[in-house]
């Protein structure tokens, strides 16, 4: 919850559960919706084009990923028994998957076979929730804050990557300029402009640059919306009944343990934002929701779920803690799903200019991590454990190819720099960290703050929830300082 700087008396107008009015719901909620759409939209577009899909049945895999996308926001912000972790995350299609996927809709069962191993993927990650959430202990501050810096330094690839924008010898100047105009316009819009647009500096900044960019032939290309229809239903099993490979399956639950490393790096890295410290029950209840989308996934002809981690920036960028705004972005993917010609004229925001917003979302994440790292008492050997996990992490994001070579199941997790970052991150702290703090709740006060002399190893989030007080009841903790209440 946001807290006054002088008085530390709670903003109860700025907390994760407010619900703000609709003039500010809708742009907010766009907000995310841009800010997470080329990411939303790449990987139907690279496995359909791999597996050899008709433009046709392209399109109908875009609007498939996009209501599914909305649905599992929806389930992921607001919760129902025990799904959703409760907080503002945005859902999508995870990258992890695009190299199985591929060679699983190139092989004897096709595309139906993808689905199948997608809906098996789901399963098990529902029923492996509550074991995986009792993990959470090995995620003290030193391992949250060196993931969290870990997911806003691999995304700055992305970033790059829309600004680039698929030319072979770098970036065109223009894209560049246009990235850094419209990175201007968004520091210009926080430094300058109302608080009320403040809080929509990034959907600002991507509105003016896209109006910008008309000015330039070529820029912005609107021609997908003639084409478009203007709405579409996305049926279940569009591309047949799911058949199911045992290979193919292996190959997704792999997958799926991948995801819940990811998803928890980033459900940990909201609740900090939000200062909502994620307890073991809550984790589970959102890594479930992780899975419950992806059975809709492969139920609506699309592919497995997780958390968005370039959304994890844009809470901290704009300080709204609400995860009604989440809510809204869903129904927005949802509308956008059954609305191909309105998708299409969001698909209009040139790459380059998404690439200036994403310099700033990536950048949020990265410094609400080394805050987090703020609170850790470095010694030589927390030093290692930081610096190390940076290290292993950014390695295929240096250098994309460094593990082609090795056998599939190791690169699923290596390729992953964040996955790498926090595994490579826990075993460390395991080994060079203080087992006895990490094992003694004891050893922490009511408010989650170490009490002993190795606050490297104070399971904040754990600690906060030891008191059994359940998924809304949990003890505030000392957290990242989202941006002031403006």
């Amino acid at each position: 919850m946001a807290t006054s700087e002088t008085s530390g008396t709670v903003d109860s107008a700025n907390t994760v559960d407010t619900v703000p009015s609709l003039a500010r719901l809708f742009p907010l909620g766009l907000q995310h919706v841009l800010a997470m759409y080329a990411g939303a939209v790449a990987v139907p577009l690279i496995v359909g084009g791999a597996i050899g899909l008709s433009p046709e049945e392209m399109a109908f895999l875009i609007s498939a990923d996009l209501f599914v996308a909305g649905l599992a926001t929806i389930v992921q912000s607001i919760g129902f028994w025990r799904f959703g972790v409760r907080l503002p995350l945005m859902q999508g299609v995870t990258f992890a998957a695009v190299g199985p996927m591929i060679a699983i809709g190139n092989g004897d069962g096709g595309i139906t076979a993808i689905f199948g191993a997608t809906i098996a993927c789901g399963v098990f990650m529902i029923l492996l929730a509550p074991f995986f959430s009792r993990l959470l202990r090995f995620f003290p501050p030193i391992v949250t804050g060196t993931v969290i810096t870990i997911i806003g330094l691999s995304l700055m690839d992305v970033a790059a990557g829309w600004i680039v924008d698929g030319a072979q010898d770098g970036a065109p100047p223009v894209n560049v300029a246009f990235a850094a105009g419209t990175l201007v316009l968004i520091l210009a819009v926080e430094r300058f402009a109302p608080p009320a647009i403040q809080r929509v500096s990034v959907l600002t900044g991507l509105v003016l640059g896209t109006i910008a960019a008309l000015l330039v032939p070529g820029m912005v290309d609107f021609s997908a919306v003639g084409d478009a229809s203007w709405f579409a239903v996305v049926t279940p099993f569009h591309f047949g009944v799911p058949t199911f490979q045992v290979a193919a399956i292996v190959s997704m639950l792999i997958v799926g343990i991948v995801i819940m490393t990811e998803t928890t790096g980033d459900m940990i890295a909201v609740g900090e934002i939000v200062e909502k410290p994620v307890t073991p029950r809550s984790l589970a209840d959102g890594l479930r929701a992780d899975g419950l989308g992806t059975v809709l996934g492969g139920i609506f002809n699309t592919f497995p779920y997780t958390a968005f981690a370039q959304n994890v920036g844009l809470v901290s960028l704009t300080g709204v803690r609400s995860r009604y705004v989440a809510t809204m972005a869903g129904g927005i993917l949802v509308v956008l799903g059954l609305l191909p010609k309105v998708a299409a004229g969001v698909e209009g925001v040139p790459r380059a200019v998404l690439g200036g917003a994403g310099i700033a979302l990536f950048g949020m994440v990265a410094a609400s991590g080394i805050r987090t790292l703020g609170k850790v008492a470095f010694t030589n050997r927390t030093i290692l454990v930081v610096a190390i996990s940076i290290g292993v992490a950014l390695l295929p994001t240096v250098s994309p190819t460094i593990y082609d070579q090795f056998p599939t199941w190791f690169t699923l997790i290596f390729d992953s720099g964040i996955s790498a970052g926090a595994i490579t991150a826990i075993l460390l702290n395991i080994l060079l960290g203080s087992p006895a703090a990490q094992a003694d709740p004891s050893a922490h006060g009511p408010d989650g703050r170490d009490l002993a002399a190795a606050p490297t190893s104070a399971p904040t989030a754990a600690a906060a929830g030891a008191g059994g007080a359940g998924v809304n009841g949990s003890a505030p903790v000392p957290s990242v300082d989202a941006p002031a209440e403006r």
